[in-house]
């Protein structure tokens, strides 16, 4: 008889990832739209979102009431063993470019 396995514990994207992929395809979001997306609390979302730009990750601008993201491709990852690896490299798997007339 096969033993059933448990759910893993573990994600194979931090959270840190999931905001900076859905911060590329959806750049106007809200705080609150960014938590529901990645399955966070808002609180969590606005300190991942803190981090992202105090690293240089992404950068913010107020437009009204709102922000709005722009992810800075170039910036290497935070990984001493590959260095050469962008943001951008990243998101080509995390959040990739639909093709155009795709929904």
């Amino acid at each position: 008889m096969a033993a059933t396995l448990a759910p893993a514990d573990w994600k194979f994207f931090t959270n840190h990832a999931l905001v900076l992929g859905w911060i590329a395809s959806h750049p106007q979001s809200t705080a609150r739209e960014i938590a529901m997306a990645v399955s966070i609390t808002e609180r969590t979302a606005l300190k991942i979102v803190g981090d992202l730009d105090a690293e240089g990750f992404i950068e913010r601008r107020r437009k009204g009431r709102r922000n709005i993201y722009r992810v800075n491709l170039g910036t290497p990852l935070r990984r001493h063993f590959a260095p050469h690896v962008t943001v951008g490299d990243l998101l080509t798997i995390v959040a990739p470019k639909r093709k155009r007339g795709a929904a």
